[in-house]
């Protein structure tokens, strides 16, 4: 549902969030653009959630590994982001004087103050890419309207994953859970929370008035601040405004080669894939492919498959993206195949996820477990 505030809000996307938690997806490519459900991106389901709402100015700060990620997104076509006024802005570093290799949301928004100030929008949202989720941005931003708040910040209620409890600051990798009391007031933002039990946990995404976050950025990087929760939101948590937005609709957070293991599973039940893919459509980047093709003799149980596969082996409980190749006798389990994959004949492969265009040789055995998936990265043949 196209919301009638929407053309007042532009998008920033932060597409390099949380890269350091999977370093195995990210050594060629960024958060933003590791490949999720089959066909498509992260950066798909966040991008695609905006342009359903009506937003169509909306731009990506990247900092690294981003090649992978322009060509996916070329000029923004597939969303409807190809506009002689706002569109698509993919932003990467040193593409202007001012644009350097950032550490926090400050640096980064910093960087492109310039740019901000010409825009037209009242509002700005933005978010990571690390969440595959159909987040209702009209719902999120038509809330911060009517509540009048400064900042509105949106949240899941759920326990501190795991990933997130085992992580490494020396990364500045930082998460937040806030303490929220009546009328959704936010009463305190807590970094990185060690208590077990449901906690209200960020998503990491903000929306704001435009001018008041050109205000707050400009204050904060001449005081030398990095993080925009950490060092902005929170210190001021008394004098502003913050409201929470609490997403209670169906979400997968990518925090480390386990859960992205598991998260993509998830969509081997048909209740996880309404949620994920309606109410509103993900568009991707479109591959013209030949249909799936099941040869005869080959045994499918399970299975999602995108265009251009072709089965000739036993596939159960799996993932496929596109043009992977399953030769006969070839034994699929719990796994999780990017992008022209080959399982060569009578290989057995079981609770793997295997980058794109990785060949597993005739014969082979290869096995991992439900804790531990099995990696093999890109190009590699086993």
């Amino acid at each position: 549902m196209v919301n009638s505030n929407a053309d007042s809000a532009m998008g920033i996307l932060f597409p390099n969030s949380y890269d350091s938690l999977v370093p195995e997806l990210v050594s060629e490519r960024l958060m933003a653009s590791i490949p999720f459900a089959s066909r498509y991106r992260l950066v798909d389901f966040m991008l695609s959630s905006m342009v359903n709402c009506g937003i169509d100015n909306i731009s990506l700060i990247v900092k690294r590994n981003y090649h992978s990620l322009m060509d996916h997104l070329g000029a923004g076509r597939e969303w409807d982001l190809t506009r002689k006024n706002g569109g698509l802005n993919i932003i990467p570093p040193y593409a202007q004087k001012s644009v350097n290799v950032y550490n926090g949301r400050v640096e980064a928004i910093a960087s492109i103050l310039d740019y901000l100030k010409r825009q037209k929008e009242k509002y700005v949202i933005m978010a990571d890419t690390n969440i595959a989720v159909n987040f209702d941005f009209s719902a999120f931003l038509q809330k911060h309207i009517d509540s009048g708040a400064d900042i509105t910040i949106a949240d899941t209620r759920e326990e501190v994953p795991k990933a997130l409890l085992d992580i490494d600051v020396t990364k500045k990798d930082l998460y937040y859970t806030l303490d929220i009391g009546d009328d959704d007031k936010v009463k305190r933002i807590v970094v990185n929370e060690k208590e077990k039990g449901e906690q209200n946990v960020s998503m990491n995404i903000y929306v704001m008035e435009r001018q008041m976050l050109m205000d707050q950025i400009r204050e904060a990087y001449v005081n030398g601040l990095i993080y925009f929760e950490r060092d902005i939101v929170s210190p001021q948590i008394n004098r502003l405004d913050v409201r929470a937005y609490q997403h209670t609709g169906y979400f997968a957070r990518i925090l480390d080669i386990k859960s992205y293991f598991e998260e993509n599973m998830k969509l081997l039940k048909e209740e996880n894939v309404s949620a994920l893919f309606s109410p509103g459509t993900i568009y991707t980047k479109i591959r013209d492919d030949n249909p799936t093709r099941y040869a005869a003799g080959s045994h499918v149980r399970n299975v999602m498959a995108a265009d251009g596969c072709v089965i000739e082996g036993e596939v159960e409980n799996s993932i496929l993206f596109r043009g992977v190749k399953i030769g006969k006798g070839a034994k699929v389990r719990n796994c999780v195949l990017m992008q022209d994959t080959v399982i060569e004949t009578g290989a057995t492969v079981e609770h793997t996820i295997t980058d794109k265009n990785v060949t597993i040789s005739a014969y082979k055995e290869l096995k991992g477990t439900e804790s531990f998936p099995v990696y093999v990265e890109k190009r590699k043949t086993v």
